[in-house]
């Protein structure tokens, strides 16, 4: 068995959307060292630049595109830049695009809860929508949805984070479920506590959350690697509606 096969991604393309810093950034490069032709989405032009740049000078085929995930014209002009730029269709969807805030659920309010179910639920639908599209006229594809434990478990003051996320869990299970005849997969990852720019917020809490964590620590965005790469790859071709925690053991202590 060629393990290093199995799990590369040789040939393939990729779009990872949320790719202009954090957890899709350095998604964005792990794709790109195991073979894949890379399509860095997002918001931050001159973010996604630099991060093309960088690929480049190590050899790898990268490209930025910009996309707004709540505009369904940006998402479609996204994905048909990236493909016009490797000459082929997206292979492997990174869905990773999202926001957090935390509030009293009192004391949210309605423009807040809105723009965080806009990009967090409605966003990475659209952008699931037409991936799936196009890969279903080919007959295959792996589409791979950012996620949350917060969407396994309860969190205070995370009341529409948490259902946001857990919304898209079921969304996963539902898609797998329609698309699998399409030769398409749909899988959920759950992050835990990952040290990123947006976990800034939750600083606060850190030691609390570190102590009811098993493992007793916050993730790193390496954390995620194989996990992301299991998905993408042929070592997972087998899998469609699972939604993975990678979260040091946190959710199953919450239970």
């Amino acid at each position: 068995m060629d393990i290093e096969a199995l799990f590369g991604l040789s040939g393939k393309v990729v779009l990872v959307t949320g790719a202009s810093s954090g957890i899709g950034l350095h998604i964005a490069n792990v794709y790109a060292q195991a073979g894949a032709k890379v399509a860095l989405a997002a918001r931050r032009r001159d973010r996604i630049e630099r991060a093309v740049a960088e690929l480049g000078q190590h050899g790898y085929s990268a490209v930025g595109v910009y996309l707004d995930v709540t505009d369904s014209a940006s998402i479609a002009s996204a994905f048909q830049a990236a493909e016009s730029h490797f000459g082929a269709g997206i292979d492997v969807l990174y869905n990773n695009s999202g926001m957090i805030y935390q509030k009293p659920f009192l004391e949210q309010e309605e423009t807040e809860i809105a723009r965080l179910f806009d990009t967090n639920l409605k966003g990475a639908m659209l952008v699931a929508q037409e991936a799936a599209r196009r890969m279903a006229m080919r007959g295959s594809g792996a589409i791979i949805n950012i996620a949350s434990t917060a969407g396994l478990r309860a969190g205070g003051m995370l009341s529409s984070y948490g259902a946001s996320k857990a919304a898209l869990i079921q969304l996963t299970r539902v898609m797998a479920l329609e698309l699998a005849s399409k030769g398409i997969r749909v899988n959920a990852i759950c992050p835990g506590n990952i040290e990123t720019d947006m976990q800034e917020s939750l600083k606060a809490f850190e030691q609390a959350l570190i102590r009811r964590t098993p493992m007793k620590r916050f993730g790193k965005a390496e954390d995620l690697d194989g996990v992301s790469l299991l998905l993408a790859s042929d070592a997972g071709r087998y899998m469609t509606g699972a939604a993975i925690p990678v979260d040091g053991g946190q959710a199953l202590a919450w239970m």
